[in-house]
């Protein structure tokens, strides 16, 4: 009995995990995020990896460069400099669907990222092809976006391979100002 009773309460935490909030719980959170409006220019973005542990593994800076063709195609051009030196970037389009929700490909992401616009939120969910030391993984990213002002967004992501929490990465971005140097 013991048995059943505890793969009844592991079942249960395990299907808890698995559900999250609901993006349309922003609905009503000001300012609305416009993705065309926000990443439109130059934007900077400060960010760390966190192992499960807690302890920071990683440091970073992007620069991304946003622009686009229309209100519905745009283009992020991230440029990553970590904390050991290492560059990185990654290209991203964007393309809003008609039922609102927003598609994301780039080079080191399997398949298409979907993501769902409420309110000050954006809330993505992609696989992503992560190098690490030689080898490529593909990890899951449960990733988050809340708009603080025209300025200032927050963004935290969990990584996991296998329902597992790998760790999470915590960006703060801040759009330029005209008379800002790069």
């Amino acid at each position: 009995m013991r048995i059943k009773t505890w793969f009844a309460a592991s079942m249960a935490a395990l299907l808890t995990s698995c559900s999250g909030v609901d993006v349309a719980r922003y609905a009503n959170e000001k300012p609305t995020l416009d993705l065309p409006t926000y990443f439109d220019g130059t934007i900077d973005a400060w960010g760390l990896f966190q192992k499960r542990s807690g302890e920071v593994a990683r440091r970073f800076h992007v620069v991304i460069e946003a622009s686009w063709s229309d209100r519905n195609t745009g283009t992020l051009d991230e440029r990553f400099t970590y904390s050991d030196g290492e560059t990185q970037r990654r290209v991203w389009t964007l393309r809003r669907q008609a039922d609102g929700t927003w598609q994301g490909t780039a080079d080191d992401v399997v398949g298409v990222a979907i993501g769902t616009v409420a309110g000050n939120a954006l809330h993505w969910r992609y696989v992503l092809r992560l190098p690490v030391d030689g080898k490529e993984y593909e990890v899951t990213f449960d990733d988050w976006m809340w708009q603080m002002d025209d300025q200032a967004m927050m963004n935290r992501s969990t990584m996991s391979k296998f329902g597992i929490d790998l760790g999470e990465v915590t960006l703060f971005f801040r759009k330029r100002g005209s008379g800002e140097a790069k």
